[in-house]
């Protein structure tokens, strides 16, 4: 499989466009992300996300659709005492995953510190990998069919939400036929 084209920041996690899917994950702290797809029967393809944006990392991989499992393996510092603890060995679900699979099977493999026969030790990262016992996420297909609509991809720095009560909006519009105000 070919590496992932650059993709978007927006939206974050997966994102199918009925051709492929872009995939975007918030690692502030991080100095590397692996996109890892995972087929049934437990193989795993790994996939550097070489675009960063601000701290999104993302990338678009066309031919990948609805139903892949996947998750991250995300490179960085491992300092707990600062809160930072990157482990490479570590699947990680993808925060924004609309569906998530497979269960939890509890071992040592499933901690990202070294569990040590005379009591842990969270200075030390794991070795093990998690992969086959912790869940994954799911690309979902949201896809509506809307015709000749597309979406505006306005950043949301430049989009602007507001509230209005509608009745009391259409009650004074003028633009409003009076049978309809307040409605």
């Amino acid at each position: 499989m070919r590496a992932p084209r650059p993709g978007r920041q927006v939206p974050q996690g997966a994102s199918w466009d009925g051709e492929g899917t872009n995939f975007s994950l918030f690692a502030e702290h991080a100095e590397g992300v692996e996109l890892i797809l995972l087929d049934r029967d437990g193989g795993q393809r790994a996939m550097e996300l070489t675009e960063r944006t601000e701290f999104h990392w993302h990338g678009y991989l066309p031919g990948i659709g609805p139903g892949q499992r996947y998750g991250f393996r995300v490179r960085g510092p491992y300092e707990p005492a600062e809160g930072l603890r990157h482990n490479p060995q570590k699947l990680l679900l993808d925060p924004y995953a609309k569906e998530i699979g497979g269960d939890v099977h509890w071992g040592d493999e499933v901690y990202g510190y070294h569990i040590a026969p005379d009591g842990d030790d969270d200075d030390r990262p794991s070795v093990m990998d998690s992969a086959g016992s912790v869940p994954y996420s799911v690309v979902l297909d949201e896809l509506f069919p809307w015709g000749d609509d597309r979406p505006p991809l306005t950043p949301w720095a430049e989009t602007v939400i507001y509230e209005v009560h509608v009745r009391g909006f259409t009650m004074r519009h003028p633009d409003v036929p009076d049978r309809l105000r307040g409605t």
